[in-house]
């Protein structure tokens, strides 16, 4: 069902710094910020040859990111993103084996323009997970 890893996605508490981190450092291709409203977060994508690195920063005071950062305040891993082909079909899937699907269970539109969908860590060994329709 799940497809290739589209990105591991990490939350941090500088977003510049390590953006810079990342392009000065590591030599990688880092993009622009862009706010997600909707997710709370703003997010800037490292591209690199066989996936991407998302970093993540809180946007607005209801930021799910922020909770995390009060944790985590030197940042961490948050999510791993795997690709389907349709996301509708991976969720009825996933809620028939008892996965719990985040949320109302609906889609909504990710840092990509594509619908995506979080399962709860605790259905996953810990690890919160995103599906994304490609």
């Amino acid at each position: 069902m799940i497809g290739r890893l589209n990105h591991v996605a990490i939350a941090v508490p500088d977003l510049d710094a390590a953006a810079a981190q990342y392009r000065d450092t590591l030599g990688a291709q880092v993009g622009a910020p862009q706010d997600e409203p909707d997710h709370g977060v703003t997010v800037v994508f490292i591209e690199l040859p066989n996936t991407k690195i998302e970093l993540l920063y809180p946007l607005g005071d209801n930021s799910p990111i922020s909770a995390f950062l009060e944790k985590n305040p030197s940042g961490g891993m948050h999510h791993v993103c795997y690709e389907v082909e349709d996301i509708l079909e991976a969720r009825d899937h996933l809620k028939a084996q008892g996965a719990r699907v985040l949320g109302d269970g609906e889609p909504k539109i990710g840092a990509h323009g594509k619908p995506v969908l979080f399962l709860h860590p605790k259905d996953f060994t810990g690890t919160l997970v995103e599906l994304e329709q490609v």
